[in-house]
Formats: structure tokens, sequence, C-alpha cells
């Protein structure tokens, strides 16, 4: 499984991190380093539950970081 983040800067300042491959997985922060860490943890926990449940079957795991 490969996974690419997107971030980008919002009009109020905040940033917005997301993993396009995982509904949902979209999280905000005060820096790009902040929403991209928790969007990390999101889509980890996602991936996680999906296994637990079945819906996913184990493989390996990457998710790709925007360079700053």
């Amino acid at each position: 499984m490969n996974f690419q983040m997107e971030c980008e800067q919002e009009i109020d300042g905040r940033w917005v991190a997301e993993v396009p491959q995982l509904p949902g997985v979209l999280a905000y922060g005060s820096t790009s380093d902040e929403a991209l860490s928790r969007a990390e943890i999101l889509a980890l926990r996602v991936i996680a539950e999906q296994l637990e449940h079945g819906e996913a079957k184990p493989q390996s795991l990457s998710i790709s970081v925007p360079a700053a």
C-alpha cells in the first residue's frame, strides 16, 4: 500500500493535510509539520481499523510526505 499526503495552507493561515486514497483522513495544524503529523497518525488508525475489521489485508505500507 502506498499513500501520498498532500498539504496546503488555507486562507485563514491554518495548514491542512490529507491522504486522498483514504476518505476522511484530513487533519489541520498551525504548521505544515503539525498537520502532516496528525494526518499520518489518523491514516495509521484508519488502516489499523480496516485490518481489525477484515476490510483490508496486511501489506507493506508506505506513506509519502511532501518535501518541505
